[in-house]
Order: structure tokens, then C-alpha cells, then sequence
């Protein structure tokens, strides 16, 4: 009798673990749950849709129910796991229209991914106070965006979908306010010298930007008319949330031993504190090479590669995560950064004796004319050891490529003065003989 895998949560992690299931298991028996009405949607191109960027949103989403099931999954949607039973592994679910049943499992793997974190603060009932997470959040927003009355957005949360969402609004022509507690913007991945050229991108482009302010309350006869920080008010038509996520861990809580944040916590097999439970995605914890920590980093990139590693792991087959460093990019018109790893504030903050090499120059030989951009580069790494550990781009160039070798220096603990005589090829079109990488690794004391 074939093996049951039971997945419950069926977006990145969740598809990425039955696909692998089924592709490299077909003795095993897949079967899934999942309370929403559609899986695999790519969040991070709901602003490229309010933007107005792409055509519409059948192209963000890469798997089906029916696709699954065609490979021979069973796929409960509108379907909410209300309860696990560990001892007698087993689960308890309800439809949407309210039917009960019970499914038994050898093995479980829990893709419940994240939710918004939501302030309690009034006037959060208001119309057109909105979270963008679902497809179905980000449809009902371009609805709205249809009436023409809707003039000034209030986006509440300046980190990587705040700043997209604020693009998209603008170029959707639409009056954006955009508001942070903190100092600047982007300060979980890029130190001042990027989130500074960021700002100015944004005040150029016509995005008002109110840092160091913190939102107390939402007013408004029925629909949100103001947004009242602790030092000034806002008119607004709309409040956009964009104040982070937290695991969505209500399943097991109390049982699976939890991160600091709630996340189940797991090893490099994606293993949880209860046997032949298995967690993947936003929902668990991850292990930060950068820092040398358990950690929590909710990327759709992670989550897709621990739901490949929990599949292969439920199946019988050993296959050990090798750390994430939390690479990441942004594109806000024309200004493209990246980042991987430690950003030179966060390895101070937490006790690395840490020191930056930075360097800016154009990307390509100075005789090119015509699409040469100037590049800014900064490396971070440890003073004592010399070993990498973060780096940070910013240019008009494409310059995505190139975090990738940083990425794998810090997974690799490679030092700085690796850096220094590296041998990077040379050709004017593409650089110069002297790469920013290799100058900026130079200038390391």
C-alpha cells in the first residue's frame, strides 16, 4: 500500500513539494489542501498589474488544481484545515460549504505560508483600507482603482511592497504618500547610501515620502478619508498596508516547537519537532548563512527550494538545505538594486566587527558611449576573519547577475581578499578591465 503525503497550503512551497512528489514518487499518493480558490500566485507581480506594467494576471500564476491532478494529485481547494490530530495522524478539514471529513496521512508537510500583520488601530474597518497578499486582494484593488474619485494613496509601510506598490500607484495616476516609522526606506536589506538613491528615484517620480512617522488611527465617514500619524494627518481615498508578515502557524501551535517569530521551527531537512511532520516556506524557519543563525526570511525563492528539499525528505531521500544568504532585488523604474546577505547595519547590530569596501564607477570601458550606466557597490565583511558577509548593488544597468557570485561567497565563506585578484573576464561592451567587484574588494583595509 503506496504511502499518503498530505500537504496542507498549496502556493510556493506547497506546489514546489508536490511537483516534486509527483514527478520523482509516483508510488506515493499526494493529496493537498488549501482554503483559498487558486494556487501558485506570484505576489511579486501584483504592482506590475495595478501598474498597468503587464496586461492582466493570468500569466502570475504557473500551476492549477487541474494541472496537479492531471500528475495525479488529489486537490482539496476552499478547503480550511481546521485541526491535526499528531498521535493518530490525522486531519480534520471543512469545505466552503461546510462539509467535514477527516484525512489520514504517513506523512505531513505544512506550506500555510504567511499573513498580513495587521495594526490595531481604528478606523482598520473602514472601506478602502486594503492588504495586498492574494490575488484576490490585489483584483480588488484594480476594481476600486476604476473609480476615477479615487485620487490621493496612502501606502502605509515603506519595505519592498510598499516602494513597489508606490510606483505602481504613481504610474496608475494616482497621488502617493508614502509613510514609515522609520528613518528611510528598505533598511531590512540596503544600507543609506541605496535606500537614499531610492528616495531620491521616488521624489522624482512624484511620491511624497514621510519617514519617522508612525500611523495611529484611520478616520473617515464609512471610507477612509485620513491617515492620522503621531505628528500630522493625511488626506487620503485609500490605505494600503504593506507593514510586513508573520508564519501562519495556528495549526500545531503549542506542539511543533516555534521560532522566536512563531515559525515552526526546522532543520536542514525541513523537519519539524514532531515526527514525519514536515514545514516549508514562509511558515518555517530557514537557516541564515550570513549570519550564521536560524532565521526567518520570507522569500518566494525559499520558499520554493524548502518545499523541494521537505518533498524529497517525506519521500526517503536525504537531502539537506545548505543555507539561504536572503538574496534579493528591486526594480523601481529605471533604478535596479540588489542585495545578499548582511547589510552593514544589521552584521554591526548583531556583533560582527564588520566593515564596508565600497566603489562606484561606470559599468563599461569609458569609451563606450552609449548605454553606460555607473554602478555603486558596496561589500561587507568581517574584519577578523576577512569572510564575506553581505553585498549591496545599485546601477541603471542590469546589474542582477552579479549578486549571485556574492551569494554563493557568503554560503562558501569566502574572504574579501579572494576577491582582490579575481580573474573576471574583460570586454568593453560589458565592463571594464578593472571591475567594480575586484576595485571595491581593493579597497578593503
Amino acid at each position: 500500500m503506496s504511502e499518503t503525503i498530505v500537504v496542507i497550503g498549496a502556493n510556493h512551497a506547497g506546489t514546489a513539494a508536490m511537483n516534486t512528489i509527483l514527478d520523482h514518487y509516483p508510488d506515493k499518493e499526494v493529496i493537498a489542501f488549501d482554503a483559498n480558490s487558486n494556487i501558485s500566485f506570484l505576489g511579486c507581480g501584483m504592482a506590475l498589474w495595478i501598474g498597468g506594467q503587464i496586461s492582466g494576471p493570468d500569466g502570475l500564476f504557473y500551476s492549477s488544481k487541474e494541472v496537479l491532478e492531471e500528475k495525479g494529485a488529489v486537490i482539496h481547494m476552499h478547503t480550511k484545515v481546521s485541526n491535526i490530530d499528531f498521535t493518530k495522524k490525522s486531519i480534520q478539514a471543512e469545505t466552503s460549504s461546510g462539509e467535514y471529513f477527516e484525512q489520514h496521512y504517513d506523512k505531513l508537510i505544512l506550506a500555510t505560508g504567511s499573513l498580513p500583520v495587521k495594526f490595531p488601530i481604528k478606523g482598520m474597518d473602514l472601506e478602502n483600507v486594503q492588504f495586498v497578499k492574494l490575488y484576490q486582494n490585489a483584483e480588488n484593488v484594480i476594481k476600486k482603482l476604476k473609480n476615477p474619485a479615487i485620487k490621493n494613496i496612502t501606502i502605509i509601510g515603506a519595505g519592498y511592497i510598499g516602494v513597489e506598490l508606490a510606483e505602481a500607484f504613481r504610474r496608475n495616476g494616482r497621488e502617493v504618500t508614502l509613510i514609515d516609522a522609520a528613518s528611510e526606506c528598505l533598511t531590512g536589506y540596503y544600507d543609506e547610501i541605496f535606500t537614499k538613491r531610492m528616495e531620491e528615484n521616488l521624489r522624482r517620480h512624484g511620491i511624497q515620502l514621510v519617514f519617522g512617522e508612525t500611523v495611529k488611527e484611520l478616520r473617515g465617514n464609512g471610507c477612509v478619508s485620513q491617515v492620522i500619524t503621531d505628528q500630522n494627518s493625511y488626506e487620503t481615498d485609500m490605505a494600503v498596508f504593506c507593514t510586513g508578515f508573520h508564519p501562519n502557524t495556528k495549526l500545531g501551535s503549542g506542539l511543533i516547537k516555534q521560532f522566536t517569530n512563531g515559525a515552526y521551527l526546522v532543520n536542514c531537512r525541513q523537519e519539524t519537532t514532531i515526527e514525519d511532520v514536515y514545514a516549508a516556506g514562509d511558515c518555517a524557519s530557514i537557516y541564515n548563512n550570513a549570519s550564521r543563525k536560524t532565521d526567518y526570511i520570507a522569500l518566494a525563492t525559499n520558499a520554493v527550494r524548502s518545499g523541494i528539499i521537505a518533498a524529497h525528505n517525506a519521500c526517503g531521500t536525504v537531502l539537506e538545505s545548505p543555507g539561504v544568504q536572503g538574496s534579493n532585488a528591486i526594480r523601481i523604474w529605471d533604478l535596479n538594486m540588489v542585495s545578499t546577505g548582511l547589510s552593514l547595519r544589521k552584521a554591526k547590530k548583531l556583533g560582527f566587527h564588520a566593515a564596508a569596501a565600497d566603489y562606484e564607477d561606470y559599468q563599461k570601458a569609458a569609451f563606450i558611449e552609449k548605454d553606460n550606466y555607473k554602478v555603486v557597490i558596496r561589500i561587507v565583511y568581517d574584519r577578523k576573519t576577512r569572510v564575506i558577509l553581505g553585498a549591496q548593488l545599485c546601477s541603471e544597468y542590469d546589474i542582477s547577475m552579479g549578486i549571485h557570485l556574492f551569494s554563493l561567497a557568503i554560503q562558501e565563506q569566502v574572504t574579501i581578499d579572494k576577491l582582490k585578484l579575481f580573474d573576471l573576464f574583460f570586454l568593453p561592451h560589458f565592463n571594464q578591465p578593472y571591475n567594480y567587484i575586484t576595485m571595491a574588494a581593493l579597497r578593503a583595509e
